[in-house]
């Protein structure tokens, strides 16, 4: 199976987060399966560190580096991914949630996410 985690997947899951489930932790440890992560969810940890917040305090470099050191997959965004984006329904306004859900549709990966709204879109997406 080919997965995509979103943003706070990804936290949790660097972090260690008794947050993310069991299931949701053996899927994503699985040698079965492929897992990638988005650009767009570097990105986004990124810009909340910038912001400067010591409640997010996340180093975005060291969150790259251990997933790709894990055997994660980095996807980069495209411009098909970015019309995809635009093309998606108002269903959410958040942009890194919506290039996440156009990336699984664009991709065929399902997308894993805790967003109710998110798992709301058609399309390859798992509320988890």
């Amino acid at each position: 199976m080919k997965l995509l985690p979103d943003t706070h997947i990804l936290l949790w899951l660097a972090i260690g987060s008794d947050r993310l489930s069991q299931s949701t932790g053996d899927l994503l440890t699985d040698r079965a399966n492929e897992v990638a992560f988005s650009t767009a969810s570097i990105w986004e940890i990124a810009i909340k560190t910038a912001r400067g917040r010591s409640s997010f305090e996340v180093d975005p470099q060291a969150v790259r580096t251990g997933l790709i050191e894990n055997g994660y997959c980095e996807l980069p965004i495209t411009g098909p991914h970015a019309i995809e984006a635009a093309a998606l329904p108002p269903i959410h306004n958040d942009p890194f949630d919506r290039l996440l859900v156009a990336q699984a549709r664009i991709e065929d990966l399902l997308l894993l996410t805790v967003d109710q709204t998110v798992a709301a879109y058609a399309g390859p997406i798992r509320l988890v």
